[in-house]
C-alpha cells in the first residue's frame, strides 16, 4: 500500500499532463481531447500512442495486482472499460493517420516503380503502406525492405486505385481482455472447485466467492458504455474458459454426430436439420484456436486493402484536396468474383520480430470479429523460415492475423533452483527442454538475468530491467517464453496435479525461509502423489559455501512437514522419516531444528516485500507441480 500511495504522489508531483487512469474524470477528459484533436501526422500519433500504451499497461497491472480489499467489482469493470476505450481510440487514430498518408500518396511516389511505398516505425508499431498509383500488372509483388514484410496481391487489385497496409502492433489489443489481464493463479479457488466436484471432501471455504468476484468481475449493465463490438471482451475469465471448452469439441463427438446424420434419410426431418446445424457448428469450432493452449506472440498484423481517397492537387501556389467524411474505407475485395482461383489468393511474407523467441513453427490465425476468436481457416501454404526469421502464407482475403505458439512448449520443467545471493536477494533458475531462464530478485522487484536458447542469450530488450513479478511475467509471455502455467495447463502437460493446499502452503513457507535456504527440484516429487510435494533444501548463507551433496529431501502436504531419509540417488521412494528428526506443522519450524543461528537470524531480518516477490514467482511458475 505504501508503494502504491508513493507512486500516486509521484505522479501528482510530476504535473506532466498524463492522467491518472484510475480517475474516470481524468481519463475521460484525456480521451475526449484526443478525439477532438485534428492533427493526423503519423509521427505525432505514434508519440501519443506511447502514452496511451503506458496508461493501458498501468490499468492492466492494477487489475492483476490490486488486493481484493482495495478494489471493488465496479472499479474493476471501470478499469476494463477504460482499457477497451483506449485501445479502440488508439486504433482509430492509426486509421486517421493512414488516411492522411493516403491523401498525399503522390508526394511519396517511388522513382523506380512509380507507386507509393512507406515504412514508418517506432518501438511499438510499424506502418507499411503501398499505394497503387501506376496500376501496372507487374507491380503485384512488393517487399518493404525496412520491415522485411511483403505481399503478392491479386491482379484485380493491381488494376484499381487501391492501397495495401500492413500495420504491425507489437502488442495485442485484439484478443479478449481476459487473456491480457490474468493475475496470480487462484489455486485455492481451483482446490474449492475440485472439492465441489468431489463432495466427499470438505466444502468450499466461505469468502471464496468474494475473492473470485474481484479477480473475475462480472459485467453489470454499465457494459453498454463500451465501444461497439467490444462488449464481449469485458467478461470473466471463468465464462471465457467455459466458452472455449464448449467450442473445442472432440473429434469423437463430431464423428458420432456425423454417423447419426448419415442414418437420417428424410431431408425434411427437423431432427436431421438440427443435427446438420450441429455438424456445421462443430466443423466451424474445429477452426477456432484454443487460447488456453496457444498464445499470441509477437503482436498483431493488421493486413488491409484500402480505398485510395481523393489526392492532393497543386494549383498554382495552392494545395487542394477533396474532403470526405467517410473516413478510412476498406477496398471491396471479393475473392469469389475472380475468374481464376489462383488470381484470388493473397500471399503475405512477414518478417518476425527479434524481440520474440519462436521455438517452433508458429500457428497463423486470423481474427473473427463476430465470434471474437482467432481461427485458422482461410490461411494455407504456411512456410516458416527459422534462419531468415520470416513466415510466408496464403490468404483468401485481407485479415488481421497473429502468430500463435503453444503455451506449454517449456513445460514440464527439467529442473528448477532457488538460492539466496545476498541480503534480500535471490536467484530463481528454471531449466526447460528448450531454454534456461534466470530471474534475479532484489527487494520488492525482480529482473530477467538471462534467457539462454541453444547456448545463445536472447531477449536482450527486457534483460537487466527491474520490474514487478506480474510485469516480468507479462513481458516474458509477450516474448514467447512462457513458464507460467494457466488454470487449465494440466490438460496439456503430463504432470501430477498437486493439491492446492500443499502447493500454496509450500510456496509460502519456502518464501519465508528463502533469505537463508536454497531449494531445488527433486526426482521424487512426482512419486509422492498429489497430496505431497517433495523438494531439496540446504542452508545457503554465502555463495559457494556448500556443495551439491549437502542437499536434504523434505516432504510437505500443507499441514505436516518432514525430513525424508531417502536421497536423490535412492533406488525407490519412501516416506520414512530421517532419524533424529520430528514432524512439524510448518517447514519453518522443521528447518529451525537443523539450521544455524546465523541462518535463522537472516530469515528473521528479511524484508516482507522480498518474501512476497519470491512467493509470487514460485506461485506463478508453479515449479512444485510442473517439474
Amino acid at each position: 500500500m505504501e508503494y502504491r500511495e508513493h507512486e500516486k504522489w509521484e505522479h501528482y508531483l510530476s504535473c506532466d499532463g498524463i492522467p491518472d487512469p484510475t480517475v474516470p474524470q481524468q481519463i475521460n477528459t484525456f480521451m475526449s481531447l484526443w478525439r477532438e484533436d485534428q492533427d493526423e501526422d503519423v509521427q505525432l500519433v505514434m508519440e501519443k500512442g506511447e502514452q496511451v500504451l503506458n496508461l493501458i499497461e498501468k490499468l492492466q497491472l492494477l487489475l492483476m495486482d490490486t488486493p481484493p480489499n482495495e478494489m471493488t467489482a465496479k472499479e474493476a469493470v471501470q478499469y476494463q472499460e477504460s482499457i477497451l476505450e483506449l485501445q479502440d481510440l488508439l486504433h482509430q487514430k492509426y486509421n486517421e493517420a493512414t488516411q492522411h498518408l493516403l491523401k498525399t500518396a503522390s508526394m511519396y511516389e517511388d522513382s523506380e516503380t512509380g507507386n507509393m511505398q512507406a515504412v514508418i516505425k517506432d518501438k511499438n508499431v510499424t506502418f507499411c503502406i503501398w499505394v497503387n498509383l501506376r496500376k501496372k500488372v507487374r507491380s503485384k509483388t512488393h517487399v518493404f525492405s525496412d520491415a522485411q514484410h511483403g505481399f503478392d496481391v491479386p491482379k484485380s487489385l493491381v488494376l484499381n486505385s487501391a492501397a495495401v497496409r500492413i500495420l504491425h502492433t507489437r502488442y495485442d489489443h485484439v484478443s479478449p481482455l481476459w487473456l491480457q489481464c490474468q493475475g496470480l493463479p487462484d489455486l485455492e479457488a481451483l482446490e474449492s472447485k475440485e472439492l465441489a466436484e468431489h463432495p466427499k471432501h470438505k466444502a468450499e471455504e466461505p469468502g471464496e466467492e468474494e475473492k473470485k468476484a474481484r479477480e473475475e468481475p462480472s459485467v453489470p449493465a454499465e457494459e453498454e458504455t463500451c465501444p461497439a463490438g467490444r462488449k464481449k471482451s469485458v467478461v470473466s475469465l471463468k465464462e471465457t474458459s467455459n466458452n472455449m471448452e464448449d467450442v473445442n469439441e472432440t473429434e469423437e463427438e463430431t464423428e458420432k454426430k456425423s454417423e447419426i446424420l448419415d442414418r437420417s434419410s428424410q431431408e425434411g426431418d427437423p431432427l436431421a436439420q438440427e443435427e446438420t446445424r450441429d455438424k456445421e457448428e462443430a466443423a466451424a469450432a474445429a477452426n477456432f484456436v484454443d487460447l488456453q493452449r496457444f498464445m499470441p506472440v509477437g503482436g498483431v498484423f493488421h493486413i488491409d486493402a484500402l480505398q485510395l481517397p481523393p489526392q492532393v492537387m497543386e494549383v498554382n501556389d495552392w494545395t487542394m484536396v477533396e474532403l470526405v467524411d467517410v473516413g478510412l474505407e476498406v477496398y471491396p475485395y471479393s475473392p469469389e468474383e475472380a475468374e481464376d482461383a489462383t488470381e484470388s489468393i493473397i500471399q503475405i511474407t512477414l518478417g518476425l520480430p527479434d524481440s520474440v523467441v519462436y521455438f517452433d513453427s508458429p500457428v497463423v490465425a486470423r481474427w473473427d470479429p463476430e465470434a471474437q476468436q482467432w481461427r485458422t481457416d482461410g490461411i494455407s501454404n504456411i512456410k516458416y523460415e527459422a534462419q531468415e526469421k520470416s513466415i510466408t502464407f496464403v490468404m483468401g482475403g485481407f485479415y488481421t492475423v497473429a502468430l500463435l505458439q503453444d503455451a506449454h512448449l517449456n513445460m514440464p520443467y527439467k529442473a528448477w533452483e532457488l538460492q539466496p545471493t545476498g541480503v534480500d536477494e535471490a536467484l530463481l533458475i528454471v531449466t526447460t527442454d528448450l531454454a534456461t531462464i534466470q530471474i534475479q530478485i532484489k527487494g520488492n522487484q525482480c529482473m530477467l538475468s538471462s534467457v539462454v536458447v541453444e547456448e545463445k542469450d536472447v531477449l536482450s530488450h527486457i534483460t537487466g530491467k527491474w520490474m514487478s513479478p506480474l510485469a516480468l511475467r507479462a513481458a516474458l509471455k509477450r516474448a514467447g517464453v512462457n513458464i507460467f502455467p494457466g488454470e487449465y495447463s494440466h490438460n496439456y502437460v503430463p504432470v501430477t496435479r498437486k493439491a492446492a493446499l500443499a502447493e500454496v502452503k509450500a510456496c509460502q513457507q519456502m518464501a519465508l525461509v528463502a533469505p537463508a535456504f536454497a531449494f531445488a527440484s527433486s526426482r521424487w516429487n512426482g512419486a509422492a502423489g498429489p497430496e505431497h510435494v517433495v523438494f531439496k533444501v540446504r542452508e545457503h548463507l554465502e555463495a559457494d559455501s556448500v556443495q551439491d551433496n549437502n542437499w536434504s529431501l523434505y516432504m510437505f502436504n500443507g499441514q505436516k512437514a518432514q525430513k525424508l531419509k531417502i536421497t536423490e540417488t535412492s533406488e525407490a521412494f519412501s516416506e520414512e522419516i530421517e532419524e533424529d528428526s520430528e514432524f512439524h506443522s510448518t517447514l519453518y519450524h522443521l528447518l529451525k531444528d537443523f539450521a544455524s543461528k546465523a541462518a535463522m537470524d537472516k530469515v528473521e531480518g528479511a524484508s516482507c516485500l522480498f518474501m512476497d516477490v519470491v512467493y509470487q514467482l514460485l506461485l506463478t511458475t508453479r515449479v512444485l507441480t510442473y517439474s
